[in-house]
């Protein structure tokens, strides 16, 4: 317990450490496109590279990436349902900003610190499966809800999918994996180097772009979001652990992954059917520190 706690603030540190650095005017908000290109293109890459190459795929953690999709399209029908009765640029909002998981930025770093490789791997697919909506099936769904668009744009969201380097890479280890072909091991040195940054760089990320402008109308508002949010999230981390017949540790993996903070993408895509991205980065700051301290608590409860 006091070594998930160690670890859990030494993370929450590294938060701390961008925004502070932010504030101090070393980092600027736009220095976080940077870093997440480094983290998205490089860093994340060569962790799934390393973790990958030590595990063997099996049928459990496919199914990993059908509970991913079956998550998000879980929070987008909430969204959906929950407001049948308001405007549908509310519906869509909430549609956008209920779904999603960060895993690549947050939920990574988390378990590539606590679980081993075979846990890093069921995120992988978990994230594959996050992936299909959360890079364009979410927006296009949403987008049809607001009456934007007529019919989902299935070429949209595969461009979007195959465009994602840690896409790419898991769908490129998978078939390796599968294929019981083992990458040269310099090129695995080369992999652990740069994989090995990934939480630090994530984390630091995070907190580059942490913003957080409050009134009373805009705290009723986020707070109806996450609490509906984490009331689902925290039912669905004990009924995966409890309930689920597979392995402990997949079952430990996915109790923490479905406490994970909204997408990231999740403002771009607010803004790109023209509501509130204020409001929408708000519930994403806060999600952060509110995922932040459920999964410190899961990891206690499950590992």
């Amino acid at each position: 317990m006091s070594e998930i706690l160690l670890k859990a603030g030494a993370f929450l540190f590294l938060i701390l450490l961008g925004y502070l650095l932010k504030q101090a005017g070393v980092f600027r908000k736009e220095d976080f496109s940077l870093i997440s290109r480094i983290v998205f293109r490089l860093t994340l890459p060569a962790a799934i590279i390393t973790n990958f190459s030590s595990i063997t795929i099996d049928a459990s953690l496919l199914f990993m990436a059908v509970l991913g999709l079956s998550a998000n399209v879980l929070m987008v029908a909430t969204g959906f349902l929950m407001n049948l009765k308001n405007s549908k640029s509310q519906q869509a909002f909430e549609m956008i900003n209920l779904s999603g998981y960060n895993i690549g930025c947050f939920a990574m770093p988390f378990v590539q610190s606590f679980l081993g490789p075979a846990g890093f791997a069921a995120t992988g697919f978990f994230d594959a499966g996050n992936a299909v909506m959360c890079t364009g099936g979410t927006y296009t769904a949403a987008s049809m809800a607001a009456g934007k668009e007529r019919h989902p744009s299935l070429s949209t969201c595969l461009k979007s999918l195959f465009s994602s380097v840690p896409f790419d890479t898991y769908i490129v280890m998978t078939v390796l994996a599968l294929l019981q072909i083992s990458l040269p091991k310099g090129v695995l040195i080369l992999a652990q180097t740069a994989g090995n940054a990934n939480p630090f760089l994530a984390l630091l990320g995070i907190g580059v772009a942490f913003e957080l402008h409050l009134d009373r109308q805009t705290l009723k508002e986020i707070g109806k979001i996450l609490i509906l949010r984490y009331g689902i999230a925290i039912a669905a981390a004990f009924a995966c652990f409890l309930l689920l017949p597979l392995e402990l540790e997949l079952r430990q993996t996915l109790a923490i992954l479905v406490l994970a903070p909204v997408s990231s993408l999740a403002p771009v895509f607010t803004q790109e059917i023209g509501e509130d991205t204020g409001l929408s980065g708000a519930v994403n700051s806060i999600s952060i520190l509110i995922s932040t301290a459920l999964m410190t608590a899961a990891m206690i409860l499950v590992l």
